[in-house]
């Protein structure tokens, strides 16, 4: 790796810090160099609050520093006014001697023209450094912007012979270590969604518990409205959507959205971009899956297989044919991650 690598690597592991934390906004890191030392670091916590450049800025002691320092950012700095000033006007301001960016941004207020900005002011700038990995940071943020729906994570536990649950009926097959890792996974994404047939068995109530994080978004499909509203997932731990074919309503944190029966999963997506969920995990039961699956409408997948437990009956695990790229063992639980 050279100084330009590491030090976007640097940007990568502090805008990480935010996960989960940032929606609608993308997850953002940056350096600031000086004579080959870093003398400010700052990462984007949440929407509203300041943009990772202007945090790296306030940190840095001597101010006097900055025009012969080198900024460094993961993601190219915005050039729109708006919760916030733009980033490209105040590194124009300081006269930086040298923007490094990992990233473009897609998104259409500024692809480009943050860049733009910076480069006319006379600033040195370059661009596409990790750039790879800094896409793969804000894979939720840019699949949202470029294909208008959200980053989906299709996720499912199932026995060494390939079933669901016992006799359809609840039956724990993952470990508590990898409750733990799948706890996470709620708290790092954006939504989680799960079908009538999911709810029914389970009355899951979908939010963090066994991690610090906060309560994702939750989804359910439930075109009959056949779920009790005294059900887990009603309760006020987190917002809650009800896709259905009767009624569009919203009271406190649930909202009603009617959508068609038949093709759902376009119309689904169309809702879910308009409300703006850049993630979702879809924990759903065997039908919910095997539609996502069927349609090839997923990005990642994450399957948990208890390889001590045979359960001989019961919901068949989703048909799925595709290799995993990687393969992590909990225990007796291997956890296999794919990507499509």
């Amino acid at each position: 790796m050279n100084n330009d690598e590491l030090y976007i690597q640097r940007c990568i592991e502090l805008a990480q810090k935010a996960l989960g934390k940032t929606y609608p906004n993308p997850l953002v890191g940056s350096v600031i160099v000086h004579n080959g030392k870093i003398i400010g670091e700052g990462y984007h916590h949440k929407a509203g609050e300041n943009h990772a450049e202007i945090n790296a800025i306030n940190s840095v002691e001597n101010k006097e520093l900055i025009p012969e320092s080198t900024i460094y950012v993961s993601l190219e700095p915005c050039a729109h006014y708006g919760k916030t000033p733009p980033c490209a006007l105040k590194i124009k301001e300081l006269g930086f001697k040298k923007v490094v960016i990992g990233a473009m941004d897609s998104h259409d207020k500024v692809n480009g023209k943050g860049k733009k900005i910076i480069h006319d002011a006379g600033i040195e700038v370059i661009s596409g450094i990790l750039e790879k990995e800094c896409i793969e940071l804000n894979k939720r943020f840019f699949t949202y912007h470029e294909k208008k729906r959200p980053y989906i994570i299709l996720k499912w536990a199932e026995s060494a012979d390939g079933f669901l649950d016992k006799d359809s009926k609840p039956t724990a097959i993952s470990n508590t270590l990898v409750n733990q890792f799948v706890h996470q996974l709620r708290a790092d994404e954006h939504a989680i969604l799960v079908g009538t047939q999911t709810a029914l068995n389970d009355n899951p109530s979908l939010t963090v518990r066994n991690t610090e994080g906060i309560n994702p978004v939750r989804i359910l499909i439930d075109f009959d409205l056949k779920i009790p509203e005294t059900s887990a997932i009603y309760n006020k731990e987190a917002k809650t959507l009800i896709f259905n074919s009767i009624k569009e309503e919203t009271r406190d944190h649930v909202q009603f959205i009617k959508i068609g029966k038949e093709n759902f999963l376009p119309y689904l997506m169309n809702a879910l971009y308009k409300e703006q969920i850049q993630s979702v995990i879809i924990e759903g039961g065997r039908f919910t899956l095997q539609q996502f699956i069927d349609a090839d409408l997923w990005d990642e997948a994450i399957v948990i297989k208890n390889e001590g437990l045979e359960l001989k009956n019961g919901t068949k695990a989703p048909e799925f044919n595709h290799t995993a790229y990687k393969t992590e063992q909990f225990r007796d639980n291997l956890v296999s991650f794919f990507k499509l």
